[in-house]
């Protein structure tokens, strides 16, 4: 009766747990702490909000950020072995997915269903709250123009076709707080 008592009282040292757990006959408790810390990643931050949206009743926030999320473990589930995704990765797909929503608004305007495209716009404005500020296009050019001045004075000839050994520190600089699209674009202007 001792024994058994003693497995449900927590205990701080991990080694008297799991003494008490093998002589009860089964695995140890494993007790972890729950430090107060800011969120570190945007994920955990998603996960979180999702509770305070179902506290507050938030249904339209409620449903993006679900919808996040299972987007987030389907991209982290596929293929042969999981990946973590990083916040780098996970902005670059909130920047799609917000995008999509707008367009799906759009569509939704167009064919005179106001309501919809309404919905879709208000899970648009969810998404794009967790989205860094983005960035003005003079503040961009500049980061073009300082990648490009660095690659010149390591002796390398850019033309279009070095597009991709541009883009690539461009796109780090950057952070997914401009648009992909229009990011390029400056690229190719700056490179023909």
């Amino acid at each position: 009766m001792a024994l058994t008592s003693a497995m449900h009282l927590r205990c701080d040292d991990p080694a008297r747990d799991a003494v008490t757990a093998r002589r009860a006959g089964s695995r140890p408790a494993r007790h972890h702490r729950i430090e107060e810390h800011t969120m570190s990643t945007l994920k955990e931050r998603l996960h979180a909000d999702v509770v305070s949206h179902m506290k507050d009743g938030n249904r339209i926030a409620l449903n993006a950020t679900r919808n996040v999320l299972s987007e987030i473990d389907t991209r982290e589930k596929a293929g042969q072995t999981p990946i973590h995704l990083d916040d780098a990765q996970i902005t670059t797909m909130l920047q799609k997915e917000a995008s999509q929503y707008h367009e799906v608004a759009r569509l939704y305007e167009e064919a005179g269903e106001s309501e919809r495209a309404a919905t879709e716009i208000a899970d648009a404005e969810v998404i794009e709250a967790y989205l860094p500020e983005p960035l003005a296009v003079g503040e961009v050019e500049s980061i073009v123009d300082e990648v490009i001045a660095s690659l010149k004075a390591d002796g390398v000839e850019l033309s279009l076709m070095h597009m991709g050994y541009v883009m690539k520190p461009v796109t780090e600089k950057v952070g997914g707080r401009f648009d992909g699209k229009a990011l390029s674009e400056i690229v190719r202007t700056r490179l023909s």
